[in-house]
């Protein structure tokens, strides 16, 4: 079966709390497959185009500069209704409203120092993965616990 795949950014507040060994484990931890990773710093180009939602705002200055500040983590995560997921882990993006048990829940109370970024939709991760990620960077391999964590779901 094919597994879709998202986009994680693990943001410059998490980086120097010390979060991000912490942030992995929880997707690991949930079964999800890591088939990308790497450090890189984000530019004003690049920003205006992952946030370009929000370029016209006029706090859009302050996010950029909090993202160009220190490095981030990005991750391309696969499994089964990844992005799903992924979002469940993650919690509201507003670390005051995320639940407790979520990543945002525990580490974060900002919106914009929120701990990570996570794609909102599969097709948006489409798009993020092409921002972030060359094909040469990502990696498919097999599980050799699939059937443990996909049980049910794979009959």
């Amino acid at each position: 079966m094919i597994h879709d795949r998202t986009l994680i950014l693990i943001k410059p507040d998490a980086l120097n709390r010390g979060l991000v060994g912490e942030i992995i484990k929880r997707f690991e931890n949930k079964g999800l497959k890591m088939v990308g990773m790497k450090m890189i710093r984000l530019n004003d180009q690049i920003l205006r185009e992952h946030y370009s939602h929000l370029a016209d705002k006029p706090f859009f200055p302050r996010i950029a500069e909090f993202m160009k500040g220190w490095p981030v983590i990005a991750l391309v995560l696969e499994g089964l209704e990844v992005v799903e997921s992924v979002r469940f882990i993650t919690g509201e993006t507003s670390g005051r409203k995320a639940d407790a048990g979520t990543i945002r829940g525990d580490f974060s109370m900002s919106i914009q120092a929120n701990i990570v970024h996570a794609s909102d939709s599969v097709e948006n991760a489409i798009t993020e993965i092409q921002r972030f990620f060359t094909e040469d960077e990502l990696h498919s391999w097999e599980r050799n616990n699939f059937e443990v964590i996909y049980a049910e779901d794979e009959r």
